[in-house]
């Protein structure tokens, strides 16, 4: 059976977490573009990742990216 092609945007947006859970992680939007005039608060609370909680979205990520793993560092 051959592999099946994983959608690359959606790899390089979604992480899994480590450990047993495995839960599905996203970055804050907005985080690219015109972040100067932003306070460094504002800046720092796009570091964060937040966990996806609708199922949807969760089946739609599995299927588009199916090897998606925890971020290696």
């Amino acid at each position: 059976m051959p592999k099946i092609k994983t959608h690359k945007s959606t790899s390089k947006r979604f992480r899994r977490t480590k450990g047993g859970k495995g839960k599905l992680m996203r970055t804050k939007q907005g985080k690219s573009h015109l972040r100067r005039k932003k306070s460094k608060r504002a800046k720092r609370l796009y570091d964060e990742m937040l966990a996806i909680e609708s199922k949807g979205v969760q089946k739609q990520v599995s299927r588009l990216a199916p090897y998606l793993k925890a971020k290696e560092k």
